[in-house]
């Protein structure tokens, strides 16, 4: 467990802290809904260092007009903070301290803050009360130490932004717990077979912030805006901050969830498409699965009543009165009655690197394919939808 946990906070990827606004953006439509969803309630942060964290911020800022009952946050034994920056316990200096840092914060009647104090500061330490001090763990603060765990089986809701590489094993901690969450994960996380089937049987959904911008995360090191930007990076008013293709996961209801997709016909979607793939083409059907391609939500025919392959993009699109989730091509997690064949055929493979096709393919592989003006095409990964209709 130590070790995995060593090579998750030294991995770059690992570190991205969410900016306040993202938070305060997702959490707003969650209130919008339920305005007393945390009433009463017990809000564990397990990833969260409570002097650092804007998660921490964000909710000791709102911990009385949220009602809640309790907050505790967290951090692990290497937090970059509480290692490098703070000395967090009375009987020790920042040159003289101790290898055992973990520590939680739990906040159950916390002082009026300052909306700009607690935003804007680096840390939260200046103005916590001289009665809400940090209490030292006495493991390394794992999630999944024993120590944890406990605060977890107290805690109503566990919100966070969890290490990427444990993003599977700290899910199925909060679903054996049976918890309410909203954490942050990445979109390639949605059709991992251990993600998956929670959101086909609807026991998670992707949160309120739409899938066409990037998240924009804070970086635990400086990074210089002087050199040349990367993929990975994007600066904003001289800030340069981590990008990466996060979403929000969460079995927490919102209202745009229950907002039914407007569609078109099949008939006007290609007469009037505004996509070129769609308008004036006849809707194609995969090789190896009896659904038709659809890759844009947007040109879903509204009266068609089999299946269809959509991309992962739909899901902050769903609404699941409107549409029930079958499977998904990726991970091959569908059931046998939507398969044509067990794979894509050595013919159509053969095909597909006539034409162009680059990438790796075994045979047997469930990836979607299909033909276009005699071309074989592999899509990329798709989500298996059918109409709900009223019977």
């Amino acid at each position: 467990m130590a070790t995995n946990l060593s090579n998750a906070k030294n991995a770059k990827n690992d570190e991205f802290y969410t900016q306040y606004h993202d938070i305060e953006k997702e959490i707003n439509a969650y209130l919008e809904y339920n305005p007393d969803v945390f009433r009463g309630k017990t809000v564990l942060l397990p990833c969260d260092d409570p002097y650092e964290s804007n998660f921490f911020k964000y909710f000791a800022l709102h911990f009385k007009n949220f009602g809640l009952k309790k907050l505790i946050a967290t951090c692990y034994d290497g937090s970059p903070i509480s290692n490098k920056e703070l000395s967090l316990f009375n009987d020790e200096s920042n040159e003289n301290k101790t290898t055992r840092n973990a520590h939680m914060l739990v906040l159950t009647d916390p002082p009026d803050f300052d909306e700009i104090k607690i935003v804007n500061l680096p840390n939260i330490k200046e103005i916590l009360s001289d009665k809400y001090h940090v209490i030292r763990l006495k493991g390394n603060g794992d999630f999944r130490s024993n120590e944890v765990k406990l605060l977890r089986d107290e805690a109503d809701f566990i919100i966070t932004n969890p290490p990427f590489s444990l993003f599977r094993e700290f899910l199925a901690w909060i679903v054996d717990a049976e918890k309410k969450f909203l954490i942050i994960g990445s979109k390639n996380a949605i059709t991992y077979k251990e993600v998956f089937p929670l959101i086909k049987e609807n026991k998670m959904w992707v949160g309120t912030t739409s899938f066409n911008k990037d998240m924009l995360f804070i970086s635990p090191e400086k990074i210089d805006a002087s050199k040349k930007p990367s993929t990975a990076t994007r600066t904003v008013d001289g800030i340069v901050y981590l990008r990466s293709p996060s979403v929000w996961f969460t079995s927490l209801d919102h209202g745009r969830r229950h907002e039914p997709l407007p569609l078109m016909t099949m008939a006007d979607n290609i007469k009037f498409s505004k996509h070129k793939e769609i308008k004036g083409h006849e809707y194609l059907r995969y090789v190896n699965y009896d659904a038709i391609e659809v890759p844009y939500t947007d040109a879903i025919p509204s009266d068609f009543d089999g299946v269809i392959g959509v991309p992962v993009s739909f899901l902050d699109k769903y609404c699941p009165e409107q549409f029930e989730i079958l499977g998904t091509s990726d991970n091959g997690l569908v059931d046998n009655f939507l398969k044509t064949t067990p794979g894509l055929s050595k013919k159509f493979v053969d095909d597909y690197y006539k034409s162009g096709g680059t990438g790796s393919y075994k045979e047997g592989n469930p990836t979607a394919g299909y033909y276009e003006n005699n071309i074989a095409k592999m899509a990329y990964k798709r989500i298996f939808i059918r109409h709900k209709r009223n019977k």
